[in-house]
């Protein structure tokens, strides 16, 4: 068995990240899939048809198989880990990879089984599960393993999942589907309701990047921004500013706060302490957005850290769990025989 052979994938709503055993995080791409309507044929996948979101003529659309974290189109979902897999380790291979794929801490078991059935059809050997949140702990570099706690909180583009971890396991967890995604969507509501302008999808994350905050900001930041107008019907540009931003996140942003406060709520007081002392580690995109760690420091009384790679932390975590692979008891995936472990450690 070639060493290169074992990958660890981070399917996200928003992107997907695929880590080869010895090799490190080899592939970053949109999980997006262009597809032509009348033909039923797959265009274009990855960075090249997320270019394509808003731009498409009537007989092509570009869509997101991923949504809130979990499959929503089975078909588009499994070709895309094929084109993805196909493009980390080459068409030519001599055997199936062997494969840890991440998943939401929240998922159903018909949603974990999706999961490993498009794996299994997009061409792995054995497929195996990790919750996002032990992936995302392992990734940061957090010492799971011992009796002490540990908090994390992992905002991605269609969940965050935020978990207490001890003796590399999760004593207290939760998964809501409120994170990145959801930020770009309030952020095309706020421009609705005060601007009567209409944005687009990568306009409001292209906002929410630069100059989009979860906290004030000493400098108030400035962005133009093109759409169109819903009362003309013609194109607009006007000027928005970063307190802006801070008020259109805000209902989105006080749902993960209130996430997070209700975890400590439930973490055992011994766990507690440690959190306290220790602090919250944000990894996942959505940890990016300027001023959240000041914000859930703020709200919780505790410190908050983002990790060193917020947006690679799973892969990587997920990477390093293939080290496990072989010790797994009853959680091999193949024809003849189909049982999920979805805590690996």
């Amino acid at each position: 068995m070639f060493v290169g052979q074992d990958l660890g994938i981070d399917l996200g709503t928003a992107s997907v990240l695929v880590y080869i055993k010895g090799k490190g995080i080899v592939l970053n791409e949109p999980s997006v899939v262009a597809i032509d309507r009348n033909t039923n044929k797959i265009l274009a996948v990855g960075e090249e048809a997320r270019l394509m979101l808003g731009r498409t003529p009537g007989n092509i659309v570009a869509i997101r198989p991923l949504k809130d974290g979990v499959i929503s189109d089975y078909y588009v979902t499994e070709k895309m880990l094929r084109y993805f897999i196909d493009k980390a380790v080459g068409r030519r291979r001599i055997f199936k990879p062997r494969m840890v794929v991440c998943v939401p801490s929240g998922v159903t078991e018909v949603e974990k089984r999706a999961v490993i059935d498009a794996a299994s059809q997009a061409g792995a050997r054995i497929t195996r599960l990790i919750e996002e949140p032990i992936a995302a702990a392992i990734g940061s570099g957090l010492d799971i393993s011992k009796a002490s706690g540990n908090m994390i909180t992992d905002i991605g583009g269609g969940t965050s999942d935020i978990a207490v971890i001890s003796l590399g396991g999760i004593v207290v967890s939760s998964s809501i589907k409120i994170a990145g995604d959801k930020f770009d969507e309030a952020i095309v509501r706020y421009m609705r309701k005060n601007h009567n302008i209409m944005i687009g999808e990568r306009t409001a994350e292209d906002l929410k990047v630069r100059i989009g905050t979860a906290f004030p900001r000493e400098i108030q930041a400035k962005m133009e921004v093109r759409g169109r107008n819903l009362i003309s019907g013609l194109p607009k540009t006007l000027e928005v500013t970063s307190d802006e931003m801070l008020e259109a996140l805000s209902e989105p942003l006080s749902a993960i706060a209130d996430a997070v406060h209700s975890v400590l709520e439930r973490t055992p007081p011994e766990l507690a302490a440690d959190i306290s002392d220790r602090g919250i580690v944000m990894t996942g995109g959505g940890s990016l957005l300027y001023g959240l760690d000041a914000m859930m420091a703020n709200r919780t009384g505790i410190p908050v850290y983002t990790a060193e790679n917020p947006i690679s932390s799973v892969a990587v975590g997920t990477g390093k769990a293939l080290d496990s692979i072989d010790i797994l008891k009853n959680s091999d995936v193949n024809s003849d025989r189909r049982s999920i472990n979805v805590n690996i450690y």
